[in-house]
């Protein structure tokens, strides 16, 4: 697993335990905070890709952004529209991105979630957990294929 479309693909295997599988979750600038906080606790996720009526990518809000830009502000949840909470200079990848570019830039940066791409529409979304799996994958494979090549010598 090399690239974030082939994490992505995998998502969906990994995913099985889950009720339900989603690459990414959108939101539109104008709903509350609140909605957008519940749409994260009913789907599972800490980010939604915010997307412009035409569907391209407008921003990104992250739990961390309702926390430090909502809570922290004793803004009321009920009218503040997202995009007034969302983090705009939104990083961002393609499928085609190596995973290992992709883990470098959510570490140097502190970043949870990267929104993948295409065409400027989102398409789905890598989270460092997502990373953190990949590796394990990777890491159980390289693991059995040095205990099969121990046992058969």
């Amino acid at each position: 697993m090399h690239t974030v479309a082939n994490l992505l693909d995998a998502k969906q295997r990994w995913d099985d335990s889950y009720d339900r599988v989603e690459t990414v979750v959108t939101i539109k600038p104008e709903a509350t905070a609140r909605e957008a906080a519940r749409l994260m606790s009913d789907r599972r996720v800490g980010a939604l890709v915010v997307t412009d009526p035409s569907g391209r990518m407008a921003g990104i809000v992250t739990e961390r952004d309702v926390m430090r830009r909502l809570v922290a502000v004793a803004k009321p949840p009920d009218s503040t529209p997202v995009g007034e909470i969302m983090t705009r200079a939104v990083i961002s990848c393609t499928p085609q991105t190596p995973l290992d570019e992709v883990r470098h830039t959510m570490r140097e940066r502190r970043i949870r979630h990267v929104p993948v791409l295409e065409d400027g529409r989102p398409v789905g979304m890598v989270s460092i957990g997502d990373l953190n799996a990949a590796l394990n994958q990777d890491l159980m494979v390289t693991v059995r294929a040095m205990e099969a090549y121990i046992t058969q010598g």
